[in-house]
């Protein structure tokens, strides 16, 4: 039985993944106590102890448990932005970066919950020639209040929140997000796209969209769709023909979720690319577990929730 260690078990992303493992029978769980969790000896032990260690830390701080690793047999899912664009690192997005590889990886780094929607819709259609690579383009996600953390999950849930945390709120207004750097380098795009994220008081869910004119590119809205059922046709990530719901798109329909739908929506002017699943899970959690389903030999949704 392989053993896996959670470090930073107490964040979200950590409390989730600890949630989904705890009920399996085909792992066994290393787990520190409340009084040793941030001791590093302690934490030293369990990362050499462990077959597979999914970090779930600042960057930093996921750095430096990477330095305490000793054991060149332990295989390593960095949930952090610290190693996802790093020199001998895989990034973990098995659907586009393919099984064999991430199974034959030590250091796999998970992708980021908004970059993850941008590059399920825009790398296949870099790959295949239809967006080029100098292309200019703008993305918006939508997200819920959970992709924050422990802070602002407590600020969105007080009884006496200040009112405009009823309203959706645009962030990261310098355009200087720290997932720009994946969303380019594995897409292989030019330029980093205008990036507008929004924070919505919902929980958790996140809608992406990536906006195009028909003329900016070299094909339709139905050869994307064939594009995108072609390379989607397995693993978390599927294409749906019309996620609408009277004709809205709702963020948070896939909350709870760990898979992510893509569609296309428009007209022979203008397109949109949308992608929608839930910011903990197939944009953190879900992906980490994909991920460990992978290195374990195990079917890829083994331990998730999927929703269409």
């Amino acid at each position: 039985m392989k053993k896996v260690f959670v470090d930073g078990s107490a964040g979200t992303t950590g409390l989730r993944i600890v949630d989904r493992l705890s009920m399996r029978d085909d792992i066994e769980l290393i787990v520190l106590g409340e009084d040793k969790r941030k001791d590093a000896e302690e934490r030293k032990k369990a990362l050499n102890a462990c077959d597979v260690a999914i970090l779930c830390l600042p960057d930093a701080a996921a750095q430096e448990a990477v330095a305490m690793i000793d054991n060149p047999d332990v295989v390593v899912i960095d949930t952090s932005t610290a190693h996802r664009t790093a020199e001998g690192w895989t990034y973990g997005f098995a659907e586009l970066t393919g099984v064999d590889t991430i199974a034959n990886s030590k250091r796999i780094a998970n992708p980021g919950c908004h970059a993850s929607g941008f590059i399920a819709l825009v790398k296949p259609l870099v790959d295949v020639g239809i967006i080029d690579k100098s292309a200019t383009l703008s993305c918006w996600s939508v997200t819920g209040y959970s992709g924050g953390g422990k802070k602002m999950i407590e600020e969105y849930r007080l009884e006496d929140r200040r009112e405009y945390l009823s309203s959706p709120a645009l962030y990261a207004l310098g355009q200087q997000h720290k997932h720009l750097k994946e969303m380019k380098n594995v897409t292989r795009i030019e330029f980093s796209p205008s990036f507008y994220p929004i924070v919505a008081p919902f929980y958790s869910g996140m809608e992406v969209c990536v906006p195009l004119f028909v003329k900016d590119i070299k094909a339709g809205a139905n050869e994307i769709k064939q594009v995108y059922r072609e390379v989607y046709s397995q693993g978390l990530v599927g294409f749906c023909d019309d996620m609408s719901d009277g004709g809205f798109i709702y963020a948070n329909r896939l909350s709870g979720a760990d898979n992510m739908l893509v569609s296309v929506a428009g007209n022979n002017e203008r397109i949109s690319l949308i992608a929608l699943y839930d910011n903990l899970g197939k944009g953190a959690s879900g992906s980490a577990i994909e991920n460990l389903n992978i290195v374990l030999g195990q079917d890829l949704t083994k331990g998730l929730v999927i929703k269409q």
